[in-house]
Order: C-alpha cells, then structure tokens, then sequence
C-alpha cells in the first residue's frame, strides 16, 4: 500500500491507521506507516488530531462484555473459532492501541520511542493476519461473531497520560496475555490443534517483546519525572484500572520482559 500524500509525519500516519475501519485495509496501512517510518519518509512530528475512537468495520458486531455468548470447553471446533475470534479482535484492536500510543504521546519521546512502538504496531498486525488466515482454514473468518467492545476503554481511560497508557495497555493487559497463552497453546494442542497452538506460542514470543517496550519505556518516563518507577505503576493501575491483577503469573515471561515482580505483586489479588 502507498500512503497517501497527506501522510508526511509519524502523527498523520498513526491518525491513518485508527480512520481506517476495513480490516485488511487496517492491516495494511499499519504495515505501510511502519515502512514509512523505517525508511526515513515520515517526519517525526505529530500534530495530527488522533481521533477518540478508531473507526470500525460493519462486523463484528460489538457487545458489552455481559452479553457476550459463552464459548465452551476448547474441543470442540465451534468453540475453537470462538476463541481465535475472540483473540483476533483482541489484536485487531491492539494494532490501533499501538498507533494511538505513538500518535498521542510521540512528542513527548525521543525517536527511538516511535520506531519500537511502530514495529509493535506491525507485529500486531501480522498477528492479526495469522489469526485471521486461522479462522478461513477452520471455515471461519473475523467478523462471523460477535467481539467484545470493552477493549476500548483502557486507550479512552489513560488518553491524556502517556505513563498511565503505558501502565495499563503493555504492563496490564499485554502482561496478562503472557500469564494466559501458554495454557490457551496447551489446550489447543490436547484438543488436535498443533498448528493453532504453534501459532499462539509465535504470537506470544512478540508479546515478551511488547512487554518489555511497554515496561523500558515506563522506566524511562518514570525516571526522568523522578519518580519511583514500581511505586508510581502501582498508583497508575489502582487509578485507572477497573478490574484486578490476579495470580497465577508467569512470572519467568514477566521477568523476561523486565516487568519484575516488585510491580505487580502488590497488587495482586
């Protein structure tokens, strides 16, 4: 994909990616801002409007999170797609959270912030694809059920505090994947799902890395505030986190990404 003319800084780029409601097209243009950026040809600037919700295709259809149907036990096939479609919305939705996290708060970072964060972006657009290819070999596709539409909330809750987006999106809610996936992969394999579960285990190899870039940052922002960077991550999630931080961790994935217990384990319920 070529960008378009308009797109001539990291800040209209970003805003490109969250306007861009078809999924593939979504895709594409993160992957396309990412070269940009890469290549040299995206200014580090950012003084394009990044809108407060992204823009989204007809399907799925969007549910609070108390009316989304159960899925089952993972061996049945049904229950299978549900799952890889609840985890393709999850990174449809991360592709633009990675964006918006460079678009909104950029300007407040050297420009090693926007290339990490941007190769973020890409990544989770090619898990989203893989996710997506997944679903079509299974006869489904993303957009055949309904997702949940409270992924949102946490970019709405911090979008004025670059410290709290990196607390509660990487520190929370990508750090609970690392708990969770190795599990999900094992179910999927006790259920005949090799490649699925091979797929996961790809998937959560980036997400140490999404960890950990979420975490560095944190420390760096903390550090150059003054502030205790464990000590003030435990304040950031108790304001602007509604739900809790619960055990079991893994703490080994966590400690890999830097994220060490000295911040979670207070909080922990």
């Amino acid at each position: 994909m070529i960008l378009p003319p308009s797109v001539d800084c990291a800040g209209a780029g970003c805003a490109q990616v969250l306007l861009t409601p078809d999924p593939v097209a979504k895709l594409m243009t993160a992957r396309a801002v990412a070269r940009g950026w890469r290549l040299g040809k995206l200014a580090h600037r950012f003084d394009a409007a990044m809108p407060d919700r992204p823009a989204r295709p007809d399907k799925p259809e969007l549910l609070p999170p108390n009316r989304m149907p159960k899925r089952g036990k993972i061996g049945s096939d049904r229950a299978r797609i549900a799952m890889l479609h609840a985890l393709a919305h999850i990174e449809f939705v991360a592709i633009d959270l990675a964006f918006d996290l460079i678009g909104r708060f950029g300007a407040q970072f050297p420009p090693e912030f926007t290339g990490e964060w941007m190769q973020v972006g890409a990544e989770e657009a090619m898990h989203f694809a893989l996710l997506d290819r997944r679903l079509r070999q299974l006869g489904s596709f993303y957009g055949a059920l309904p997702a949940h539409d409270g992924l949102w909330q946490a970019a709405s809750e911090t979008a004025h505090d670059a410290l709290a987006r990196l607390a509660i999106v990487p520190m929370v809610l990508e750090a609970r994947a690392l708990d969770i996936t190795p599990a999900t992969a094992a179910r999927f394999e006790g259920a005949g799902d090799a490649p699925s579960a091979r797929m996961l285990n790809r998937i959560m190899e980036d997400e140490i890395h999404h960890v950990s870039a979420g975490t560095s940052w944190f420390r760096h922002a903390a550090n150059r505030l003054g502030v205790d960077p464990a000590n003030h991550y435990q304040i950031l999630v108790k304001r602007h986190f509604r739900g809790s931080l619960k055990p079991p961790f893994n703490d080994s994935a966590r400690r890999q990404a830097g994220l060490t217990r000295e911040f979670y384990s207070p909080l922990a319920q």
